[in-house]
């Protein structure tokens, strides 16, 4: 599918008919990834969330990547019923990304948080299929969709993030538009975007206006 575009990602949030409106509008407008995050949901309804989402996705923007946050095992049967499921992204402390891997196939895209500088270097040490493809880091500031219980990264910490490694780092932690340019300017591959898309009236708009931010 080539080079993923990484400067914008959407981080869903919710799970009903607008969660997968935006998430296609998005796409639509740009995003070259779209995480579906649903901390709440079973696994089963987590499932049928996904493959809607992934369904609407590649209907208006094929080339977007379509990646499940945390739960292999569901991006795994996704991808078995056919739904345009290209990954996952862990956490620290899920699955590993070499098991990640094993699963979903060699063609996955694994991205992997990497919220302090010690994990991104860490990350980048990596060799062969236990390499993610992709690092986000956070949080940019504090903010009340997950407390992840580490200070926030702020706009000093990313140069030395974006210098440790090779992989793509991604911003994330209340990033909004007013951010990206001066994020942008860090050395970073992109931002991961969660409310100022999920509750922006036009969030197409929102999307496009940060990839123009990007330069």
């Amino acid at each position: 599918m080539g080079v993923i575009d990484h400067r914008v990602q959407l981080v869903t949030s919710g799970d009903g008919p607008r969660t997968v409106a935006v998430a296609a509008a998005a796409a639509a407008a740009g995003a070259g990834v779209v995480q579906v995050r649903a901390k709440h949901l079973l696994a089963g309804e987590l499932l049928d969330l996904v493959r809607a989402v992934a369904d609407a996705v590649e209907r208006v923007a094929p080339t977007t990547r379509v990646l499940v946050n945390d739960r292999a095992d569901v991006a795994h049967a996704a991808r078995r019923r056919g739904a345009p499921v290209h990954g996952v992204h862990l956490g620290q402390a899920d699955l590993p990304v070499a098991a990640a891997r094993d699963l979903l196939g060699p063609d996955a895209v694994v991205g992997l948080t990497a919220g302090t500088l010690d994990h991104v270097r860490e990350a980048q040490s990596r060799t062969g299929s236990g390499r993610p493809d992709h690092l986000g880091s956070g949080p940019f500031r504090r903010t009340p969709t997950k407390d992840v219980g580490r200070p926030p990264v702020g706009l000093a910490g990313y140069p030395l993030r974006a210098a440790a490694t090779d992989l793509p780092v991604l911003a994330i932690g209340d990033v909004t538009l007013a951010d990206v340019p001066a994020l942008a300017a860090t050395g970073i591959a992109g931002v991961a975007l969660v409310r100022e898309v999920m509750d922006a009236p036009d969030p197409g708009a929102v999307v496009a206006a940060c990839l123009a931010a990007w330069g």
